[in-house]
């Protein structure tokens, strides 16, 4: 494996359980709860936390007290607090509460790179997601910072290969709406390293506006090794989730019903073994680590949350 120096370029990681985790879960947490692990993570140095959705209530009822938890959290400093935003109703909702002095100042927008999964993730084609996001974007009036997400954008579990050109195309579109930050999602585990540094290459060089961001699934337990490679292909902002929750709706068992997002422990710890800084309280870490076990009740897929950080890493 490649070993990084001591003055590589740092990592930005954006913690996905409380929404990309969560809505995963059959079992609701409290507002409480939720508020108090948000308020925990932004004090062990995540820059970015994904901490809910303006999804309908009636879809995914994990997220119906999304503005109560907002209202809730202590805000700090240089962090950014993620909603994610399906349709043109959720960007309404996210705007009426930044102007009631509580909302999120990040959201992302969603495009499916397949028109199969869009139909069964968003219940409409990918042009009418397109007109959705052009909305969208109008109404949130600069308000926030708008990260768009490319879902499928590695391989559809129902079309099979996604050419690679639609993927750059809908990066470019994201592009000429004003939007810089662009997710390129690998929903059911299909990269690979070689298909990641490539089409993160094609990206960069066909969007040179756009900072891309790695959001890998562990279906097929490739994700750490999808890490390294984008992060050789020149990626610095990466999603992860406190072990390994999470993935898609509850209710939706496209893949096999298994996808897992890429756990955060790990993925700190391979990082920093490397000689790549995270910015992450490691000690911290693994206290917020055993808690989200306590809080489902279960023990989940983190190696480092079994077998401690690398003794021969520097401190």
């Amino acid at each position: 494996m490649t070993q990084f120096s001591a003055d590589s370029a740092a990592v930005t990681l954006c913690e996905c359980f409380c929404r990309d985790g969560l809505q995963h879960e059959p079992t609701i947490l409290g507002t409480g709860t939720k508020i108090q692990l948000i308020d925990r993570l932004s004090t062990i140095g995540f820059k970015r936390i994904e901490a809910t959705s303006y999804s309908n209530p009636a879809v995914i009822p994990q997220f119906s007290d999304a503005s109560a938890v907002l209202k809730g959290i202590t805000r700090h400093e240089g962090i950014y607090y993620k909603a994610t935003c399906p349709n043109p109703r959720a960007v309404q909702r996210a705007v009426a509460d930044l102007e009631q002095g509580f909302g999120a100042n990040e959201i992302s927008v969603l495009i499916s790179a397949s028109d199969s999964h869009s139909q069964k993730n968003l219940k409409r084609s990918r042009a009418d997601q397109w007109d959705n996001i052009r909305q969208m974007v109008e109404s949130s009036g600069g308000r926030f910072r708008i990260i768009g997400t490319i879902s499928v954008a590695f391989g559809c579990p129902f079309e099979g290969a996604v050419p690679m050109a639609r993927v750059v195309e809908d990066a470019q579109r994201f592009q000429e709406l004003g939007i810089q930050y662009v997710t390129l999602g690998d929903t059911t585990g299909m990269a690979t390293p070689a298909t990641t540094r490539r089409l993160f290459t094609e990206i960069m060089r066909g969007t040179s506006e756009v900072t891309p961001i790695a959001h890998f699934h562990n279906s097929r337990n490739t994700a750490l090794l999808n890490y390294v490679a984008a992060y050789e292909a020149g990626v610095r902002y990466f999603d992860c989730a406190l072990g390994g929750v999470g993935g898609h709706p509850h209710q939706i068992k496209y893949g096999g019903g298994y996808t897992g997002n890429a756990c955060t422990e790990d993925l700190v710890g391979l990082f920093e073994s490397m000689g790549i800084p995270t910015g992450i309280d490691k000690d911290g870490l693994l206290q917020v680590s055993r808690q989200c076990e306590e809080i489902l009740g279960r023990q989940l897929d983190s190696h480092i949350a079994r077998t401690g950080w690398n003794p021969l890493t520097a401190a």
